[in-house]
């Protein structure tokens, strides 16, 4: 099955729509089971920031590749 292979490229605007749809999605879970993820925040905070750490190495490492390219 080549349809994971094919390979796209997007716009930051194109990806507004699924950042929006993922959030609202997160806030339903989230406020439906409140009470559930209260025993997780430590866990939940602690993956938050390791992920976040990363993902803004990975982008400015990618801007920083991407910077010798003339426009």
């Amino acid at each position: 099955m080549n349809f994971f292979k094919i390979k796209t490229s997007w716009s930051n605007a194109e990806f507004i729509p699924i950042k929006l749809c993922m959030a609202s999605a997160y806030i339903l879970i989230g406020s439906y089971f409140h009470k559930f993820f209260e025993n997780y925040y430590p866990v939940l905070i602690a993956v938050f920031i390791v992920t976040v750490i990363w993902f803004v190495y990975q982008w400015l490492k990618k801007m920083k590749s991407h910077s010798d390219i003339p426009y």
